[in-house]
């Protein structure tokens, strides 16, 4: 049996001053493991046209660098290696190790984390690269690169969110974010150059966000692409994301927290009462992306005393921040009148609150969470 683990504690994102620097199982080497062994799939051209199908979907979205085009790329190739790894996945077990959370990995956390690390090692233009699994700044440039042949960038994912709902085969994702040149501490998520999020259910889709730099200053986009013909092939499925001022859709998240949080649980009561839908599994991804699919909604998971915050900044909100914005919805942190991408990564395991959405949604939260 492994020795415990200590508890770990957060409060305001700070990690415990008793908690080790990181739980951390993976080293973000992108090596195979011998009892699930990570395999590349759709041979005989087919990647090939995968990566021609999503480039020229990129292009005709407005984005210009072509390191940029091949960093998103590569995170399809990554999500489609995952989504091959989801379907042949049966046996539900442990590794034996605890990522930063503190919650048991699983030998898939770890396969899918390889997964990501293996193609963007392979893609060539990051040199920086953090995970839920692997919570260090790790190195994953080439020897080749060449500052006048950049530019570069960093990125901050988690490659399976939602494991913990995967054995009643949920839906379940992976989140990535994309920075400038190098390093990820001390940057905020405004300072992205986009954000793709992964959903892995009936159909394997990616949805990007494009914020307007990246797009020759054309405005913010966030649009959906899906996987077909066998995993051959991206196509768009939704050109442009849009989520509208109101809709009467929640996702409350750490419900626990209504027990001792009030105004929380006020919030919720509120939401039941003015007859809300309720669309929530437990993953941040499917939640999240719910909203995108109907267009507006609200999502919140706000702590309390006795229960803690659990979202990382780096490796789930910022990214999914920006692709809320772009499609013209508010985030903002759980107790301050702040947009989540306007919050700094002092802490690669810096945890938070977060409401996302709909505009007046977001603005009915912070009537009930910011008053005195």
């Amino acid at each position: 049996m492994s020795a415990p683990q200590p508890q770990c504690p957060h409060i305001s994102g700070r990690r415990g001053s008793n908690e080790p620097p990181q739980h951390g199982i993976n080293d973000g080497s992108g090596s195979i493991c011998d009892v699930h062994s990570y395999k590349k799939v759709d041979k005989h051209g087919k990647a090939v046209t995968r990566d021609e199908s999503l480039t020229e979907i990129l292009i005709s979205k407005g984005v210009q660098e072509v390191n940029l085009i091949s960093a998103i790329v590569s995170l399809g190739e990554a999500t489609t290696h995952i989504a091959a790894i989801l379907q042949n996945y049966v046996d539900h077990t442990y590794a034996g190790t605890q990522n930063s959370s503190g919650d048991d990995q699983l030998h898939l956390d770890i396969d899918c984390d390889n997964a990501v690390f293996r193609s963007i090692r392979d893609a060539g233009v990051f040199i920086t690269a953090a995970s839920e699994e692997t919570p260090e700044e790790t190195d994953v440039s080439h020897s080749s690169m060449k500052e006048e042949d950049g530019p570069w960038y960093s990125i901050g994912f988690d490659p399976l969110d939602g494991s913990s709902i995967i054995d009643a085969n949920f839906s379940v994702g992976s989140i990535f974010g994309i920075w400038p040149g190098k390093g990820l501490l001390g940057r905020t998520g405004r300072e992205q150059v986009a954000s793709v999020v992964s959903l892995y259910g009936p159909r394997t889709t990616l949805i990007i966000a494009l914020p307007s730099k990246t797009r020759g200053d054309k405005g913010d986009i966030t649009f959906e692409v899906t996987l077909v013909k066998d995993r051959a092939h991206w196509e768009v499925s939704r050109g442009e994301v849009v989520l509208k001022p109101a809709k009467k859709v929640f996702a409350p998240g750490n419900l626990r927290a209504t027990n001792d949080n009030a105004k929380y649980d006020a919030l919720v009561k509120h939401w039941i009462q003015e007859r809300y839908t309720l669309r929530y599994t437990g993953g941040m991804v499917p939640d999240v992306y719910h909203m995108f699919a109907k267009g507006g909604g609200v999502f919140s998971n706000v702590s309390s005393e006795k229960a803690k915050a659990k979202l990382r900044l780096l490796y789930e909100v910022a990214a999914m921040g920006l692709l809320v914005e772009c499609a013209g919805g508010v985030t903002t942190h759980e107790f301050e009148d702040t947009s989540v991408l306007d919050l700094v990564v002092d802490d690669l395991d810096r945890r938070l609150g977060v409401c996302f959405g709909s505009k007046d949604e977001v603005q009915k939260y912070k009537q009930f969470m910011f008053s005195e």
